[in-house]
């Protein structure tokens, strides 16, 4: 069976689907994003009538960011750095915190590259944690191949996927 190439088209026809699900859930999502950039909101907000669904997006590029906006504690990223699972967990709990309305949040945090990578945490690994209120946070790390653009495609792809997973 041949893998779908994701593109910005196929992602956007995906994002419909979340706002869909949100929608018939009655929930609201707010992101916080590294590696993406943003891209996560972004195409969630491309389609008209979003704003009852989507709270807002955070991009916290720099650690400084993710401790000042969505309350990253400094020992966790010390002890774990910023490409982490624990981190990804804190950012998504942080995110929920700053949107008194969502009710779902989704965080990243990776090395889309070119370069940034090393020995244990390579180009291309991205961490990933999806809150839905007071459930426990589904958290995964995964290793996406492929150019700067194929690791934040794919990011945004495996986000869209932890939403729907939990409605």
């Amino acid at each position: 069976m041949a893998e779908t190439l994701l593109t910005l088209e196929t992602l956007s026809d995906k994002a419909a689907q979340v706002l869909s699900r949100l929608q018939s859930h009655r929930q609201r999502l707010v992101t916080a994003e590294s590696c993406t950039g943003g891209l996560i909101a972004a195409l969630l907000t491309a389609h008209a009538g979003s704003s009852e669904m989507i709270e807002g997006g955070l991009v916290t590029y720099s650690n400084v960011l993710k401790q000042a906006v969505l309350d990253v504690a400094t020992k966790t990223l010390a002890e774990h750095g910023a490409v982490s699972e624990p981190v990804a967990v804190e950012m998504a709990m942080g995110a929920l915190a700053c949107a008194e309305d969502a009710t779902i949040s989704v965080a990243v945090t990776g090395i889309a590259g070119p370069g940034g990578g090393s020995e244990t945490k390579p180009v291309g690994t991205v961490c990933l944690c999806l809150m839905h209120g007071t459930k426990n946070p589904v958290h995964e790390t995964a290793f996406f191949p492929g150019d700067r653009e194929a690791v934040r495609l794919a990011t945004v792809n495996r986000a869209f996927d932890l939403i729907l997973n939990a409605l």
